[in-house]
C-alpha cells in the first residue's frame, strides 16, 4: 500500500475516532484499498464505521465535515476526498433499521436515516476487510449467500442497461466493462474479485465481444493519469456504448445460465 494512503487511512481513523471515542466505535477498511487493486486517480478508499451507540446530531455534524476540514488542513494530499462510507450504529447495520447516518459519496455527503450496503461489499468486508480500531464485529453479521450475490449481480445489470450505454466519454465509462467482468465472475464461482482480475480473467477467457474496448479498459484501469492525456482514448470512452450494451447482453446469458 502507498505510504500516502497509509497515513492518510491512519490520519481519518484517527480523526473518526476522536469524534466517535464515548460510542465505541469499530472501524474497517475494503474495497479496491485491501484487494490490492487500488489505482490513483480512478478508485475510492472504502471505509465503514459502525458504533454500539447511535451518533448524536453534533457527532454527525462533525462527521459530516471531516472530509473537507483534513483537506483543507492538508491541501496537497489528494487523499482525503477519496474517503467514502457510512458511520453508524452496529445493530442498525445488521438488521437494516433506520438510525442516524452519515454517508460519504462520490458526489458529497449526508446525514441519512438508512445505510445500503450490498453483498458484494459484505462479503469484500467479511474475506478482505481490515479492522483499523475497536472490536471485530463481523462475527455478528451473516455472510452473503449465492443467492444474495445474484440478486445483487441482477442489480448491477439492471443499472448497467440504464446507464452504462450513456457513457459520456468520461474515464469510468470503461469501468461498465469490468464491472460486467466482475459479475460474471461472482455468477461462474460464487466469489468476489478485484475490479482488474475479473477483466484479465474475461479477456483470457474471451467473454467480452469486444475484446479490444475491455483491453482498453484495463490500460486506462492500470494508468488513469494515460486517460487524460490520450485524446484518442478519451474519443473511444465516448463511443463505448455500443461494447458496454453487447457485453452486457452476454451477462444477461450468464445469469439465467447459473439458474
Amino acid at each position: 500500500m502507498d505510504s500516502t494512503i497509509i497515513n492518510s487511512v491512519d490520519v481519518v481513523t484517527k480523526a473518526i475516532v476522536g469524534i466517535l471515542a464515548e460510542n465505541a466505535p469499530s472501524v474497517y477498511l475494503y474495497g479496491s484499498v485491501t484487494l490490492d487493486d487500488f489505482r490513483p486517480g480512478w478508485s475510492d478508499i472504502d471505509i465503514l464505521v459502525l458504533t454500539q451507540t447511535q451518533l448524536t446530531p453534533q457527532q454527525a455534524d462533525r462527521l459530516l465535515r471531516l472530509r473537507q476540514e483534513l483537506t483543507e488542513r492538508e491541501p496537497d494530499n489528494p487523499c482525503f476526498r477519496l474517503f467514502e462510507g457510512g458511520m453508524l450504529r452496529l445493530s442498525a447495520f445488521l438488521t437494516d433499521a433506520e438510525d442516524t447516518v452519515v454517508y460519504w459519496g462520490t458526489s458529497g455527503e449526508q446525514i441519512t436515516n438508512r445505510y445500503t450496503f450490498d453483498s458484494f461489499c459484505q462479503k469484500e468486508l467479511l474475506e478482505n476487510g481490515v479492522l483499523l480500531y475497536g472490536e471485530d464485529v463481523r462475527g455478528s453479521m451473516r455472510r452473503p449467500t449465492y443467492e444474495d450475490l445474484r440478486a445483487d449481480v441482477r442489480r448491477h445489470y439492471e443499472t448497467i442497461r440504464t446507464y452504462g450505454g450513456k457513457t459520456g466519454g468520461s474515464l469510468h465509462s470503461f469501468g461498465w466493462l469490468l464491472d460486467i467482468s466482475r459479475c460474471i465472475y461472482t455468477l461462474r464461482t460464487g466469489q468476489i474479485i478485484a475490479k482488474t482480475k475479473a477483466g484479465e480473467w474475461a479477456l483470457k477467457n474471451g467473454l467480452c465481444p469486444d475484446p479490444a474496448a475491455l483491453e482498453a479498459a484495463l490500460r486506462v484501469r492500470n494508468a488513469p493519469e494515460l486517460f487524460h492525456k490520450d485524446a484518442a482514448l478519451q474519443a473511444y470512452a465516448a463511443h463505448l456504448g455500443t461494447a458496454i450494451r453487447q457485453y452486457a447482453d452476454v451477462l444477461e446469458r450468464e445469469y439465467h445460465q447459473q439458474l
